[in-house]
């Protein structure tokens, strides 16, 4: 049995949850999964009734499952921050989930801004490091509040941390081109033996010391994964080719901050926040999955908020578990939905949020039946 916690959390988190919940025990029916779900109410709401965010004996509580199905955290009602840093970034800390992954992929009939491209063109991973960087809140205040103040944020990483993030990701490089090659190679790679590529975002050339350590570290890894072509591009670089030309990539790895902007560039790429799903994700450990589209506050309890972000989460989970034909399962159902759809755009669905669901849930039930 596969137990799963499952927190709707604030605004439309609760909606998209209950449609990714459909889609799960229509795949579970049909594959015999054997999933079991426990909702749980950490979010806005409690905390306003009950000054509580999430307890330390709740963030151990959830290590007993296998995975964590997250919906979305926050609200207009508590000040921002409290809730991200005391429940999203708490169980990512203390959970060590160390791997943000985030797949940019661009489903047909869905309209992206960058001209010319299709399907085949936005089809890439971002493995981003989660867990450091200046993320760590490290830093200081001198002579605060005067003309002399000066403020310092520390970009920290260790060279575990920096290891196991790439690790991941050049397995994750191995793993994605098992049958098929990645179609960015020239036949002159492919005849060496390379299958795959992988590309470190950075900024070396003005973050000296962390780029050093990263560089070093992928230099003497890539002999173990002779398989992923090796490259290295600046971040800025890395936003261009994204818009410009972003068939050039098969995984990008990089550090905390710079992965936080270019997966949310990434994610309009693909047609924006509502197909876009993530993971946090501890390889030894408990692994989170969610839509990366927020509370949406407008919308709630409209039945108009787009439910495939968290339905892609809820395939992601799956393939995490070990169910990767259950996994394309609903990558099938997700794609059959979008071919319904008159938009990606809350409120411009051309149907509800419950119909969405719907669309994907029957998709995977006509399988049983085919």
């Amino acid at each position: 049995m596969q137990q799963i916690a499952v927190i709707g959390g604030d605004g439309t988190g609760p909606e998209v949850i209950r449609e990714a919940l459909k889609v799960l025990n229509a795949v579970d029916q049909l594959f015999s999964l054997n999933l079991e779900f426990t909702e749980l109410p950490y979010n806005g709401s409690r905390y306003i009734s009950e000054g509580v965010t999430l307890r330390d004996s709740e963030l151990s509580g959830l290590k007993q499952y296998d995975a964590i199905l997250l919906g979305a955290i926050g609200h207009p009602d508590v000040k921002p921050g409290i809730l991200e840093q005391e429940i999203l970034l708490k169980m990512r800390f203390e959970l060590d989930q160390y791997i943000n992954y985030r797949p940019i992929k661009l489903y047909n009939n869905v309209n992206t801004p960058l001209k010319n491209k299709n399907p085949e063109d936005i089809d890439y991973i971002v493995v981003r490091e989660n867990t450091g960087g200046l993320y760590t809140g490290e830093g200081s205040f001198t002579d605060k509040g005067t003309p002399d103040e000066v403020t310092v944020q520390k970009m920290i990483y260790t060279r575990k941390q920096v290891e196991r993030c790439l690790k991941y990701a050049f397995e994750t490089a191995e793993k994605r081109r098992q049958d098929v090659p990645f179609r960015g190679l020239s036949q002159t790679q492919l005849d060496a033996g390379y299958r795959s590529k992988l590309t470190l975002v950075g900024k070396s050339n003005v973050l000296t010391y962390t780029f050093d350590l990263w560089d070093r570290v992928l230099d003497e890894l890539k002999s173990h994964y002779p398989s992923v072509l090796v490259e290295y591009i600046h971040v800025d670089a890395c936003c261009i080719y994204m818009i410009d030309c972003p068939e050039r990539f098969d995984v990008l790895v990089t550090s905390n901050m710079f992965g936080d902007i270019i997966t949310d560039l990434g994610a309009i790429t693909q047609g924006g926040l509502g197909v876009a799903p993530g993971a946090n994700i501890n390889p030894e450990g408990v692994s989170m999955f969610e839509p990366i589209g927020g509370t949406a506050p407008p919308f709630t309890g409209l039945n108009q908020i787009n439910p495939l972000a968290a339905i892609g989460a809820s395939a992601l989970m799956l393939d995490y578990l070990g169910f990767p034909d259950a996994a394309r399962c609903i990558d099938s159902g997700i794609q059959s939905a979008i071919l319904k759809m008159d938009s990606m755009v809350a409120a411009k669905m051309g149907m509800g949020t419950d119909d969405v669901g719907d669309c994907v849930a029957n998709y995977i039930l006509d399988q049983g039946d085919s």
